[in-house]
């Protein structure tokens, strides 16, 4: 804890930390039901909105300081994502398709990708769902946590270098096979918050991201991008 930070009440503390840690714990929970891909993606998205708006709801800014930066912050991600498959060709070297990071290959049968409504779910899903999912937990709260326990004591944007490795590293993890530009984008939103102090900031970055990166899966048929 911070010298001189006087620990928070359980009750103050425990609901800050479901509003932040909770939506991500569901999202993983549920993919990891037996469920199959066109009854999943559906139930995930009903229920961790629902944990969102209940439990998330108060702690959820959605005003960036810096929206333009953000939004091209985003898009950079997404040329960082893509960029290396498109000039090296080098997704399927055991470094990134191995029993641990799983294959660079869609779960999504033929079916499901003809299917405007499923699709309709999946795209609300990556550009409106994920991004507030994921940055409420990771830099909203595991960025600060690591540096006090009591987290809403620590600034939005404050730099300790474990607590902003152990983010980024995570992060990658998060994301198989795209594991190293999985990093590179855990840097850069981390670097970002950083410089902004707004989550919001990062969240349109990340929407940002998620949404040209899913524009592109449909333009381009790259499905592979949707794990």
């Amino acid at each position: 804890m911070t010298a001189g930070a006087a620990p928070a009440p359980a009750g103050r503390y425990f609901g800050p930390v479901v509003a932040f840690v909770a939506p991500f714990l569901v999202y993983v929970g549920i993919m990891l039901l037996p469920l199959s891909p066109g009854v999943m993606f559906p139930v995930r998205y009903v229920v961790v909105l629902a944990v969102l708006v209940f439990a998330s709801r108060p702690f959820i800014f959605l005003k960036p300081s810096r929206p333009l930066a953000s939004a091209g912050v985003g898009a950079l991600v997404f040329v960082i994502w893509v960029g290396p498959d498109l000039l090296f060709h080098y997704r399927h070297h055991w470094l990134f398709e191995n029993g641990i990071t799983g294959l660079a290959a869609s779960s999504l049968p033929p079916a499901l990708r003809a299917n405007v409504l499923f699709i309709a779910i999946r795209v609300l899903s990556s550009v409106a769902l994920v991004p507030v999912v994921e940055e409420l937990f990771w830099r909203g709260w595991l960025m600060r946590w690591w540096i006090d326990r009591n987290f809403l004591s620590v600034r939005l944007g404050t730099y300790q270098a474990a607590a902003f490795w152990v983010v980024a590293v995570l992060f990658a993890s998060e994301h198989g096979p795209y594991w190293e530009v999985g990093l590179i984008a855990g840097i850069t939103y981390n670097l970002w918050l950083i410089h902004t102090g707004n989550l919001a900031d990062c969240i349109l970055a990340h929407a940002v991201t998620n949404g040209t990166l899913t524009a592109y899966v449909l333009q381009a048929g790259q499905w592979q991008y949707w794990l």
